[in-house]
């Protein structure tokens, strides 16, 4: 039994509670983190809007203005705004590098799972899948067939990665942290962790789903813009993703605060 059992409720409403008070330092950590994801996404668009591989490339590249982002949130969540000590955005330090290897150790698994299934199934002739009778592709059989594993690995390390993603909080402040340490110190309340952050991610997902076609409709219906149209869904989308990914920063930053009981200087508990 764990010392500290995680309330499912508390963390959640405390989480959601936390970021809607504090926009404005919200808009004020995001703004170039926010500015460079759009610069990514438009010159991604701009010089490939066909290769699966180009997409995979571009959202890689995009960790780095996360990362900037989600260390400067989480330092603000736990240490206060006086030990952000730089805007992200304007410079990359090795605390930086450390938190996006502990990232990569966390999520690496997962990306390169995604990639190999996305490019094993390429793109799908959805009209022959609806179609009743229609012969069966054997390219596609196979495919799908090789892709299943894959699929299946991909489901598995979510739940991995769920559950271990709290340790990020601990790199942000500086203390020596890793995977097996988090899961280590999470044992006991592991289905609370990961329903927890599942569910503010999906909450995040359908969110920017949401605004993303609510913008889009709006500037192409009311407006008549087209262009124009999609660079603003952008901008709007990608804004509601940071929000959401600043309330899975607070969710990782409070579970480690109360799973250690965790204070600057503190040593750690002994693991169980």
């Amino acid at each position: 039994m764990p010392v500290v059992k995680l309330s499912f409720s508390a963390i959640v409403a405390e989480s959601f509670g936390f970021f809607f008070a504090n926009l404005r330092p919200f808009f004020h950590l995001v703004t170039i983190p926010w500015i460079a994801s759009l610069a990514i996404r438009m010159i991604g668009s701009a010089l490939n809007q066909e290769s699966i591989f180009a997409v995979l490339v571009e959202k890689a590249v995009d960790v780095v203005p996360t990362v900037m982002f989600m260390l400067a949130w989480q330092r603000f969540v736990l240490l206060g705004p006086n030990r952000v000590e730089r805007l992200p955005g304007l410079g990359w330090s090795p605390r930086e590098q450390a938190y996006l290897m502990h990232l990569i150790k966390i999520g690496g698994i997962t990306f390169v799972l995604i990639t190999a299934f996305v490019l094993t199934m390429g793109t799908m002739d959805y009209g022959v899948l609806a179609t009743p009778g229609a012969p069966v592709d054997p390219a596609l059989a196979q495919r799908q067939a090789l892709a299943a594993p894959l699929g299946a690995g991909f489901m598995v390390s979510v739940l991995l990665a769920l559950r271990v993603s709290w340790g990020l909080a601990a790199t942000a402040v500086d203390v020596p942290f890793s995977p097996r340490l988090s899961w280590a110190y999470g044992r006991g309340n592991g289905w609370t962790i990961v329903g927890s952050l599942f569910l503010t991610f999906l909450v995040s997902a359908i969110v920017t789903t949401v605004a993303t076609l609510v913008t889009l409709g709006l500037m192409r219906g009311v407006f008549g813009a087209q262009e124009a149209a999609v660079v603003v869904t952008w901008t709007v989308a990608l804004l509601v993703s940071y929000a959401g990914a600043a309330v899975a920063a607070t969710l990782q930053a409070i579970i480690f605060r109360t799973l250690l009981s965790w204070r600057e200087g503190a040593a750690l508990p002994a693991t169980t």
